[in-house]
């Protein structure tokens, strides 16, 4: 049997989850129900369960406030949402789960189905960081920065950033568009700022947006060509963190 949990803030969708799985997935046996990230988090801990079916957005917090509060993460998610938005894709990426309110019957048999055999085979714990990996990431780069120039402030989306270059006490801001903006921060502060899943420092003159590469070229520290066709060293000593990053 899989010892199941299901996290939902509204009542009735946790009875209709447990009418569907009591008539369609005989397999399951629901050991405990909440309905949110606190008591999602005692009733998980106190059962250990092999399976929990979560609703993403709660009333007070959401599914990945939870999951970040229960690594390692040892029992297998399928994750329920009423919104078809970011965090959908970040599923994809990571070969999670997923099922959309109102819940298909037959999606919710594969669903578990697949969640048993995993359950089974203890072939989760990976995927389950690879996905709160790629859901901070999805997060942040729908993002916007502020960025402050000579004539006021500028927001520039995240995702559209390809690199960041040092000029004094000054730092170009390199886009997507070919548009280079020129802030009145130096680029240390924007280490400091930007968020390490997406950024990184690879010479003291350069910040780069890691999903901006095009082609790494070896040598003593290497160099990176990145979308715009600009060619970036990679300093010596910055070279270990930045491939430990890029392989992440």
């Amino acid at each position: 049997m899989i010892k199941t949990v299901l996290v939902d803030d509204e009542t009735d969708s946790i009875k209709v989850l447990q009418r569907l799985l009591n008539a369609y997935c005989p397999e399951v046996v629901v050991v405990g129900d909440a309905d949110g990230v606190e008591t999602g988090l005692h009733v998980i801990q106190t059962t250990k369960p092999d399976l929990v079916i979560l609703d993403i957005e709660m009333t007070h917090g959401n599914a990945f406030d939870l999951l970040n509060q229960l690594q390692p993460i040892e029992f297998q998610v399928i994750f329920v949402t009423a919104f078809d938005n970011y965090a959908i894709r970040a599923f994809k990426y990571s070969a999670v789960d997923y099922l959309l309110k109102p819940v298909d019957i037959d999606d919710l048999r594969g669903a578990v189905e697949r969640a048993t055999r995993k359950v089974q085979g203890r072939s989760f714990i990976d995927q389950m960081e690879t996905l709160l990996y790629n859901v901070e990431t999805f997060q942040l780069t729908q993002q916007k920065m502020a960025v402050p120039t000579l004539t006021g402030l500028v927001f520039i989306p995240i995702k559209d950033i390809i690199r960041f270059e040092a000029k004094g006490s000054y730092t170009s801001i390199f886009l997507t568009n070919t548009e280079e903006i020129v802030a009145t921060r130096n680029i240390k502060e924007y280490e400091d700022l930007l968020p390490d899943a997406i950024f990184c420092r690879v010479h003291n003159s350069h910040i780069i947006n890691l999903h901006k590469i095009q082609k790494y070229h070896k040598g003593r520290g290497g160099y990176i060509i990145m979308e715009d066709g600009s060619n970036i060293e990679v300093a010596s000593r910055r070279r270990e963190e930045f491939l430990r990053r890029l392989l992440k």
